[in-house]
């Protein structure tokens, strides 16, 4: 039989007659699917509209930051000590990337790293964000972007410069590789700096491609600048002829502080050794401390002004009182002071000039303890300085209470106290500023700051005319003599405490002074550490830092010389005492 032949009729399937419910059945069950599809379809749209929003932002939106620019750091010229420039930073997601041997050796060339950790950086395929090299050069990005590397994409950065580099990095400081300051000004001024970063609300293809922006761009906002007190043109200088006397020493660190004795700025605050803010690897703690603050010694002779002003404060001596220091020393319940050299019968003023320590303590056991603790305490000795600096030290000085008369003698000539260079350097503009103690400021001022007075300014004036004469031929000091300008000072040696006594063979040499004696415009400090190249005594070595800074820094200042230049052969004599 044929197919044709076949009447479909006879088929027992199709013979069969069919429920008018099932029919219906299947009608009303799509009708039902195609009520649930706009039920959700509502709800997707309009009910939980903002959940599903919401969703789609967390696989596709992303919140760009916008970095803000860091404020500058200026000296007191508008000099540069510290700004950011453009450096961007390179990325990648290893999910993305094409495996191309030959690329990617490219690519490891131009981050300066070797294909292996090259390699290890994109090993993770699970990771979608891998920092591949920060902070480099714009041209060199330029040429990894140009190798067309697929996942490889760069981001906008800053980096720090620091002009000054080694001469200035104590005071500036430097930032890590996330902005944030780790040192220096760049730590304690880290909020106005660093400014506050904008956003921008992005839609990113699975490429890692910006489509569309969404919602307002917040702009950056940049960091505030920051114009220090200090000139880096005497910063520099007085921190090339301190590293020269360091290293022509043989010495293990040194300081300088320069203060302006009208204003009380900061000039310059040098330390050696030093290091490159641009270069940190392997620093040590040595290179990073600021000395000039963060260090205390026994000053040494440069205490004896002090005891001496308050001598004549109190009416004790006139500069022409005669004191006998013969033999050349004293005993004080039991224990024995002595001079470097045996004098004989001294006025005061050349109890100064020749740095008696013995003529010094005969003033000083005519005084009470309370008095000679409130001049020091007075001046600075034993108290913070209010800089807004790191390390930061106050210094020793105990309660007067506790002081046994042999401790009263010893810290009249600077020993059994101790202070930073920079308390010193302070401390002496009581003598710059008449009589005065000026506060002391790392910000530039436009005005001469008032002080408080601690002796008379006629005490001060005298103390002025013994200080020239300590710098001044037959004094401990003559080396501070400087071209054109009169200055005085005071030198100190002191023996370095190692253990519960004293180093037999180490010390540190200071001269702490200020010119033009008539009218001080600035004082300076210079600290030399361990010097062992046959010469300690702080008149030797630290005395010609003092000497080249002054005129090189009021030359600078405008300050007209007071005295005829001529050149000047020193012949005499250095005494020093301890």
């Amino acid at each position: 039989m044929s197919a044709r032949s076949v009447q479909l009729s006879s088929s027992p399937l199709l013979a069969s007659k069919t429920p008018v419910w099932r029919s219906k059945f299947i009608v009303a069950a799509i009708a039902l699917g195609f009520l649930a599809l706009m039920a959700r379809a509502v709800y997707v749209q309009v009910i939980a509209n903002d959940f599903f929003i919401r969703q789609g932002e967390v696989r596709f939106a992303r919140t760009l930051t916008l970095p803000a620019n860091r404020g500058r750091v200026l000296d007191r010229n508008g000099v540069l000590l510290a700004s950011s420039v453009p450096a961007p930073s390179i990325w990648a997601n290893p999910d993305e990337m094409d495996r191309d041997p030959r690329k990617e050796r490219e690519l490891a060339r131009l981050l300066e790293m070797s294909t292996a950790e090259l390699d290890r950086k994109l090993k993770d395929d699970e990771k979608t964000f891998v920092w591949l090299r920060r902070q480099l050069d714009e041209s060199v990005v330029k040429d990894i972007l140009a190798l067309g590397i697929k996942g490889v994409y760069d981001i906008k950065e800053y980096k720090r410069l620091y002009p000054e580099g080694e001469a200035a990095a104590h005071i500036v400081g430097f930032t890590n590789v996330e902005d944030q300051g780790q040192e220096g000004v760049e730590l304690v001024f880290q909020k106005q700096l660093s400014g506050q970063a904008g956003s921008r609300r992005v839609i990113k293809d699975r490429f890692g491609r910006v489509v569309e922006d969404v919602g307002e761009t917040v702009p950056p906002i940049d960091g505030q600048d920051l114009q220090l007190s200090i000139d880096s043109k005497v910063q520099f200088f007085a921190y090339q002829k301190l590293r020269e006397a360091v290293l022509e020493h043989k010495a293990k660190a040194g300081s300088v502080v320069v203060l302006d004795a009208q204003s009380g700025e900061i000039l310059a605050l040098a330390n050696y050794p030093s290091y490159s803010p641009a270069k940190r690897v392997n620093l040590s703690g040595e290179q990073l401390r600021n000395r000039a603050l963060t260090d205390t010694f026994e000053p040494g002779s440069t205490m004896k002004p002090f005891a001496v002003s308050l001598a004549l404060e109190k009416g004790i001596v006139k500069p022409e009182t005669p004191i006998q220091t013969a033999p050349g020393r004293i005993n004080i319940t039991g224990s024995t002071i002595t001079d470097a050299h045996p004098h004989g019968m001294l006025t005061v003023s050349q109890v100064i000039q020749k740095s008696s320590n013995v003529g010094t303590v005969k003033m000083a056991m005519q005084m009470q303890a309370h008095d000679m603790w409130e001049m020091f305490t007075q001046v600075g000795f034993g108290q913070k300085p209010q800089l807004p600096f790191p390390g930061v030290v106050a210094g020793r000085l105990r309660p007067y209470k506790t002081w046994r008369p042999i401790e009263q003698a010893t810290m009249s000539y600077g020993y059994g106290i101790s202070a930073s260079l920079f308390q010193v350097a302070r401390a002496y503009t009581i003598f710059a500023r008449d009589g005065e103690v000026v506060p002391s400021t790392l910000m530039k001022t436009e005005h001469q700051v008032a002080g408080t007075r601690v002796i008379s300014a006629q005490h001060a004036k005298s103390m002025r005319k013994m200080l020239q004469m300590a710098a001044g031929p037959g004094g401990t000091a003559p080396k501070a003599q400087t071209m054109g300008y009169s200055v005085g000072g005071k030198s100190g040696t002191a023996r370095k405490q190692e253990g519960k006594g004293y180093a037999s063979k180490k010390y540190r040499g200071f001269f702490v002074g200020m010119a033009p004696i008539e009218a001080p415009r600035i004082v300076v400090a210079v600290m030399i550490d361990e010097p062992s190249n046959g010469r300690y005594y702080g008149g030797e070595v630290a005395a010609p830092v003092f000497s080249q800074t002054v005129q090189q820094t009021l030359r600078l200042l405008g300050v007209q010389p007071d005295m005829a230049v001529k050149p000047q052969v020193v012949t005499h004599a250095v005494e020093e005492s301890f």
